[in-house]
């Protein structure tokens, strides 16, 4: 497989990226009625983060089809909700964990279990990625990883010409 890093790195790749996140970002604005709150407005940032990074994949890791899932989903759910959000609930708390018991009641580890538990973890950090090999979940968790550094990239660029262009105004 193609260093994925050396994909994501090539400035037609964050050009595309950048293009389809101010789009994303102007619809996003415009299709919003009402002012949302602090927390509404920064997850609806993320998912169009998040969904202009998967249409710069063109969908072609599991991370970007997950996803694009994702949002089809959800856009799924709204419409059939009539625009009402529908919030999931807690059943109730959970019970301590292992890691919270004391060293000597934990049960021991076998050799391998680490790993395992380690790779169960990255599996849960890179979308679309729960029931994949070892080698194929490293190899989506480096693309995803070098997708998101450019997507920081991006959103660093755009914050610093946002901020600049607020303190034009402001003179």
């Amino acid at each position: 497989m193609k260093n994925p890093r050396s994909r994501w790195r090539t400035a037609t790749q964050e050009r595309i990226y950048g293009q389809k996140l101010l789009q994303a970002l102007r619809s996003t604005k415009q299709a919003q009625s009402q002012p949302l709150k602090l927390m509404a407005r920064s997850r609806a940032i993320k998912d169009t983060a998040d969904l202009a990074l998967a249409l710069t994949a063109k969908g072609q890791n599991r991370w970007s089809r997950a996803i694009l899932l994702r949002q089809w989903q959800k856009r799924k759910s709204c419409l059939k909700a009539a625009g009402k959000m529908r919030r999931r609930t807690r059943v109730g708390k959970p019970g301590p964990g292992l890691w919270r018991m004391s060293p000597r009641l934990r049960p021991r580890r076998r050799k391998g279990e680490k790993v395992r538990e380690k790779l169960r973890v990255l599996s849960r950090l890179v979308p679309g990625s729960r029931r994949l090999s070892a080698l194929t979940l490293l190899e989506e968790a480096a693309d995803y990883a070098a997708a998101l550094e450019m997507q920081v990239k991006a959103m660093r660029t755009l914050a610093v010409l946002l901020s600049s262009n607020d303190s034009k105004s402001e003179c």
